[in-house]
């Protein structure tokens, strides 16, 4: 079974940056996409960006773009969200995901097309 487990989540204070990683295992993933996604308390899990396994076809929120970058070591089955520039609203808990069904298009967005989720890492930006 497909295993995913994010860290490096903090505190950390507006203007500044983060890197999160997620560390994937139990199968081998090819052109799969790996999603970035965030949930803030009371509010609905939000698609953050996108890349296939193998690296090309990245996508980003809007709210994020040129700001946050989606990276990859392939040996160690690891992906990374660099975040820079973090402002108050970045403020969530920020979930890796894995769709093995190689999403296309609009569905790449989409909570629901995503079957294997980590557990989470905080992230949480001061004023």
């Amino acid at each position: 079974q497909v295993q995913l487990v994010e860290s490096g989540g903090g505190l950390v204070q507006a203007g500044g940056s983060l890197s999160l990683s997620c560390g994937a295992s139990g199968r081998t993933f090819g052109n799969y996409r790996m999603g970035w996604f965030r949930q803030a308390p009371g509010k609905e899990r939000e698609f953050v960006a996108a890349e296939r396994w193998s690296g090309g076809s990245t996508v980003y929120a809007d709210s994020v773009k040129g700001r946050f970058t989606v990276s990859r070591d392939n040996a160690k089955n690891t992906v990374y969200l660099q975040m820079n520039s973090l402002i108050p609203e970045d403020t969530a808990v920020y979930y890796c995901a894995l769709d093995i069904n190689s999403c296309t298009g609009v569905g790449c967005y989409l909570t629901t097309t995503y079957g294997y989720w980590g557990q989470g890492t905080q992230v949480t930006v001061s004023s």
